[in-house]
């Protein structure tokens, strides 16, 4: 397991996050330091991160979880996840790939049909399944209440 602990991201950590969240292929839109927490080892540096994210005032995303590949497989991700769960009030909405459901369903997430989903995700559903038909990627709109 990587040695790491989890702090609140500062404004100097906004270029290693956005450069992670690129690195791992996902949305890069939205990201704002002041709501990320962070995974970093004894030098400093970020080995993760996560955010809540809100839409609007009600809606909150558990968003950008992303840990660096070579630190994958010791607790990064989870770590992060139980953070902002923690913290987070219900319910509590994510978009993944379809494959990382089971993943996210350790938690309690469960998948939503398009007529459960509030507006915005049933807008970025069907978006993404018009994308998906191109980039062969399901997405997946999960709830934690």
């Amino acid at each position: 397991m990587a040695d790491f602990i989890l702090r609140p991201a500062a404004e100097r950590d906004f270029p290693p996050i956005r450069r992670l969240i690129h690195l791992v292929g996902i949305n890069p839109t939205g990201l704002d330091w002041h709501r990320f927490v962070v995974a970093v080892n004894s030098s400093g540096s970020i080995l993760g991160c996560g955010q809540l994210k809100p839409h609007n005032k009600d809606i909150i995303e558990l968003a950008s979880i992303a840990v660096e590949p070579a630190f994958r497989q010791h607790g990064i991700a989870r770590a992060i996840i139980e953070h902002l769960i923690a913290r987070a009030p219900r319910p509590l909405y994510l978009t993944c790939r379809s494959g990382l459901g089971p993943f996210y369903a350790k938690w309690g997430f469960r998948p939503l049909e398009l007529n459960q989903m509030p507006g915005y995700y049933r807008r970025t559903a069907r978006l993404a399944k018009v994308i998906g038909l191109v980039m062969n990627e399901g997405l997946l709109v999960m709830e934690l209440m």
